[in-house]
């Protein structure tokens, strides 16, 4: 199967994006053909129109799968698997916010939390002063957040006031 030239372009861009992300590039490649493919497509499919190996075919749907951005599709009567995209853009979006920002923040949030009841039982000194209060600060932007994430996977909209607060020193303290 050939690929159009727009196809080409957005599973190019999508790629990079990905790869910004911290993903594979072939990730974002071959969940875009999927998603402009007005039907499945086999591995096959996919490998030839990509021009990468069976194996790289074959590790990026299991990855995909895993993420919950593509899934095996049934054709009556072939014997070969077919694929497809998840098309619910915010959905897909959500997981990752979920899976892997989330998880990070809430880790980092214990942490800091455990940063400073080790300074609590340090010898108190500036040094120990300054690291708390940096520490706090620290507590208090991951802790917010958190709070946006939690907010924009509740609702898919995000209120930036808190920003704009944190930005002018308005936090509440």
């Amino acid at each position: 199967m050939q690929l159009t030239p727009a196809e080409l372009l957005v599973s190019d861009v999508i790629g990079r994006l990905i790869e910004f992300w911290g993903f594979k590039r072939n990730m974002g490649r071959v969940w875009s053909v999927l998603y402009l493919s007005t039907d499945p497509l086999s591995a096959d499919d996919l490998r030839d129109s990509l021009k990468i190996s069976s194996g790289a075919v074959s590790m990026t749907l299991t990855e995909l799968g895993r993420w919950g951005v593509v899934r095996k599709v049934w054709i009556q009567g072939e014997r070969r698997d077919f694929f497809s995209a998840e098309t619910q853009l915010w959905k897909m979006v959500s997981r990752v916010f979920n899976e892997r920002e989330r998880t990070e923040i809430v880790a980092a949030i214990d942490a800091f939390q455990e940063a400073l009841q080790l300074l609590d039982k340090a010898k108190e000194s500036e040094r120990t002063k300054l690291q708390r209060e940096r520490i706090k600060q620290l507590l208090d932007l991951a802790r917010l957040g958190l709070k946006l994430i939690d907010a924009l996977l509740a609702t898919g909209r995000l209120d930036i006031e808190p920003l704009a607060k944190l930005r002018l020193g308005l936090g509440d303290r």
